[in-house]
């Protein structure tokens, strides 16, 4: 039986102190950049839980739980078709709630490679403007506001 994902997500905006911002390209869609994202494995699976884990799975960064910050945004929206095979019939839109991720620097990644195919950092209004996804980058611009 196929395991349908959870159209519950998480976003983490992985940036620094002096707002560079991480993008990762997919590798299932070249040209697409995107913050880390991913859904959780379990309808009970906590959402730090999973946003921990899918930033050491895209990044191989090993966050601790108080390093991520819940920005308490949440974003609904439309699932584009050609990833609506991944959810359970039926299932067109997804609850993505957004974390940020302050690291003291910019750092090389190690990139999951069927998930992404490049990365970069880059100063968070380009790093907005790169993003595919609108919600990820009107999270991106929302930045500055969280680094009080």
């Amino acid at each position: 039986m196929k395991a349908f994902k959870i159209p519950e997500s998480v976003l983490v905006v992985i940036h620094t102190p002096q707002l560079d911002v991480l993008l990762l390209e997919r590798a299932d869609h070249p040209g697409f950049w995107q913050s880390v994202t991913g859904s959780k494995e379990t309808v009970d699976e906590p959402l730090l839980q999973t946003a921990l884990r899918e930033v050491r799975e895209e990044t191989g960064i090993a966050a601790a739980p108080g390093q991520l910050r819940d920005w308490a945004l949440t974003n609904t929206y439309e699932i584009y078709p050609a990833w609506r095979h991944r959810y359970a019939p039926g299932v067109t839109h997804n609850t993505e709630h957004v974390f940020g991720l302050c690291m003291p620097e910019t750092c090389a990644v190690t990139l999951h490679p069927r998930e992404h195919t490049a990365w970069q950092w880059l100063p968070y209004r380009a790093a907005a403007d790169l993003c595919f996804s609108p919600s990820n980058a009107e999270a991106v611009l929302f930045l500055p506001r969280f680094m009080a």
